[in-house]
């Protein structure tokens, strides 16, 4: 693996990063931050998954939130 000092998501997965996004967010709040079907209409992990590895510009908003949820916890 590469060696990436300046990158925050380096070595997080996918899996993991959604995961706490919905033990934080909860699935509704979820769908309202970042609308996509995947997230309001019968959202699981592993459909939700399946939709962001082949979406780009839905896992850049995923990964987005992430952070932004990662620099409120530390405030």
């Amino acid at each position: 693996m590469e060696h990436q000092p300046k990158n925050p998501l380096h070595g997080l997965r996918l899996d993991t990063i959604l995961e706490q996004l919905v033990a934080h967010y909860g699935w509704q709040e979820l769908g309202e931050r970042i609308t996509i079907r995947c997230f309001t209409h019968d959202p699981s992990i592993q459909s939700s998954l399946k939709f962001l590895r082949k979406t780009p510009w839905a896992r850049e908003r995923v990964e987005g939130l992430y952070l932004k949820m990662q620099r409120d916890m530390t405030k």
